[in-house]
Formats: C-alpha cells, structure tokens, sequence
C-alpha cells in the first residue's frame, strides 16, 4: 500500500520549511504570496490531505460552522429561498476549506440540540436564519459568546448581533408605490409573521405609502407559507370584496393568494392585481407570472458569510449590511 504524503513531502515538493507550510495550512497571512503558491501547487501534485484533528489541536478551530434554521422542518423543503442561501454558504466556504452544518430549529428540542452542539466547541461559528422575536435559541448562543451572525435583523438584538439583509421596508414601498400608481385604489397586504424582520419592516413600507388608507380591515397575517396565503386571501375577500390589490410579503404567499382568487373567480390583473416580494422561482411559474420584489438573497448570503469569517479571524467589530431591492414587473399587476 502507497504511503499517505505527509506535510514533510509538500514542505521537500514545494522547496520550503515545514513551518511554512504548516502556516499556508492555517490560514496565515504573513506568507509571501510565492511561498503560498508554491505549496498550494506541491499539495496538488502530492495529493497530501490536510488532517483536521491534528490542524484543530494547533488552531483551536473545527474547520465548521452551523447555519441555524428557526423554522419547522417543512419549510426548508417548501421555500426556494433557503436552498439559495445554503448553496451560496456552502460555496462561499468551500473557499475557506471550511465545512456547513445545517441544523434546525424549530422548536424547543432542536434548539436544546443546537446549544449542545454549539457549547461543546463542535462548531466555529453559526449563521440564524429566520430568527423570531424572543427565540430563546438566540440568547443561548448570545451567552455562548461564539461568532455569531445573520440572515436578517434578529429583532431586539439589532445591535448585538451582526446581520446582511435586504432592505426589507424599503423593497415593500416600491411596491405599494408601484400599485398606487397603477390606479389600484383600494390595496390588502397579506404580511409575513410579525415577530420576523421581514414581517414588521414589510408592512411598515406599506403603511408608509398607502398612510391612513391602510386599514386594519386590509391587512392579513400568514406565515410564509402558501397555504397562509390561502387562507389569508381568502379572509381578505370575505371582509373587504372590493379590493383590487394585494401586496403579499413573500413569492410563496403570493401563489397561494392567487390560488384563492382564482377559485373565487377573480381575474388577475383585470379585477385584482397582486405582487409578491423575493422572486424566487416561484414568482416565474405562477399565473400569471408574479410581479414581484428582487432581493439579492445570494449577495446577502455571501455577506453573511464575510462577516461570521471576520469575526471568526477576530478582526474586531463588523457592522451590518443592508442591500437594495428591486421592482421586478410581470403580468400579475
């Protein structure tokens, strides 16, 4: 059986000291980029693999980070959002040579295992996604004091805890703009949960543009998925049968709300308009195709992933990054 190359291999293939080579390993930027090129070449060639055991007992770090998902399982699979936001995770880290764990969390047990997993030192840093006001999750790992970062504001802790987000309020006025203008005089939304920043902040763009006009008896709660959005039309329609329009603050929502129009008998755009927010995959498949706000969730996943990173390197303080929406118009309005 051919011997496994060792470190002392790559240090004699790339003619420079085992230190070197050792610091190349680990990330260490006071290496002269010829050097860093030399090695990184010598390990190709010898097909040296770099064991992590040993390299955590020199760097006190696992080589892997936990993305944290506060929501029940069925929604990682129903939400397009989420698979973007892991694979942008996985590749931006990839980079780093630095593995995801997916763990949810979505109630009390998950997240007992989440902290346990966390306290033991088995991961390096956690992303949140999906956080929710008083997530007891949140404070727990607040108190593990690890790297800590996310995917939206984690309400209440805005100032605490690192985050890259869409510019959830603004995104939601240029929508409610955008069906202003287009003669819609009497205008629903159906929110997302108001214990999420997307949730509060969404409806906020609204009230911001339509002022008095939005009306208790025109706003409904859903909860991100497709059938709330169901429901939530549906309850819109039997209080306010007039409506012509509807903002509805996410894609998935967005199609289980024209699910209901349509069943109702309502033509869109002709009798209702709609717009969603996201555009995601679903915004393209429904009918009609859904007008709809663009976030660069895949921007605001490599964002995310900087900052968990530099706080991992302990490059001090990082401030949050707050990215531009944009108004995607289809045929639904």
């Amino acid at each position: 059986m051919a011997k496994r190359p060792t470190i002392h291999d790559v240090a004699a293939a790339a003619g420079v000291s085992r230190g070197t080579v050792s610091r190349v390993l680990n990330d260490d930027r006071y290496v002269s980029p010829a050097a860093h090129a030399a090695v990184r070449r010598a390990i190709a060639e010898t097909g040296y693999i770099v064991n992590r055991n040993a390299r955590s007992l020199v760097t006190q770090r696992t080589g892997s980070v936990v993305m944290a998902l506060s929501e029940p399982h069925e929604k990682l699979f129903e939400d397009p959002n989420y698979s973007v936001l892991i694979r942008t995770a996985i590749r931006r880290l990839a980079e780093r040579d630095v593995s995801l764990v997916m763990m949810l969390a979505g109630d009390e047990g998950d997240r007992e295992r989440v902290l346990r997993y966390v306290r033991g030192g088995h991961a390096d840093g956690v992303f949140l996604v999906s956080t929710h006001g008083g997530d007891a999750l949140v404070d727990g790992l607040v108190d593990a004091k690890v790297p800590l970062v996310a995917q939206g504001a984690v309400i209440g802790r805005e100032n605490v805890i690192p985050y890259a987000a869409a510019d959830d309020r603004e995104g939601a006025r240029q929508m409610a703009r955008h069906l202003v203008e287009r003669g819609r005089r009497k205008v629903a939304t159906i929110t997302g949960p108001m214990d999420t920043p997307g949730g509060i902040q969404r409806l906020e763009g609204f009230a911001d543009v339509l002022g008095r006009k939005a009306s208790k008896r025109l706003i409904e709660h859903g909860d991100w998925t497709r059938l709330s959005g169901e429901s939530a039309m549906a309850r819109l329609l039997e209080r306010t049968p007039d409506l012509d329009a509807v903002f509805v603050a996410s894609d998935l929502m967005a199609a289980g709300a024209l699910a209901t129009l349509r069943a109702a008998g309502r033509r869109v755009p002709e009798d209702v308009a709609v717009g969603g927010f996201d555009d995601s995959s679903v915004a393209a498949s429904t009918h009609p195709p859904l007008t709809t706000i663009r976030q660069p969730l895949a921007q605001v996943a490599e964002e995310t992933v900087r900052l968990l990173l530099e706080l991992i390197d302990g490059t001090g303080h990082v401030d949050p990054v707050i990215l531009p929406t944009r108004l995607i118009v289809r045929e639904s309005t």
